[in-house]
């Protein structure tokens, strides 16, 4: 493994990206390594980092299926029942809770 070039913030010259610059221009980094890194200096801790990957390497987003479609619109569905009273809680269980809010805090909903 050959050592990553460094750049500080804002400084990185262009052809590189992140995973998000090149997910918002339709590009995966299509498995690539990583070819430098940003860093930003924070005080009283260490630097906030950010992979770079090269824009002519990436390769396009993969188009969604009608299968992918179905298997996240069911990942979906499953995120909404609760697992203490099995019914659709109509939003996203939150995984702080694992439960819905009426099961979680019985006392307070009537």
């Amino acid at each position: 493994m050959s050592a990553v070039p460094v750049y500080r913030w804002r400084l990185a010259p262009p052809g590189y990206a992140t995973f998000r610059q090149l997910r918002a221009k339709g590009l995966r980094p299509g498995g690539q390594d990583v070819a430098a890194v940003l860093e930003r200096p924070r005080k009283r801790r260490g630097p906030l980092v950010a992979y770079l990957y090269r824009v002519d390497r990436a390769k396009p987003v993969r188009p969604m299926t009608p299968a992918r479609w179905a298997a996240l619109a069911k990942a979906n569905a499953a995120r909404q029942v609760c697992p203490n009273c099995c019914r659709d809680a109509g939003y996203r269980i939150p995984t702080s809770l694992g439960m819905c809010v009426t099961c979680a805090y019985p006392d307070q909903c009537s």
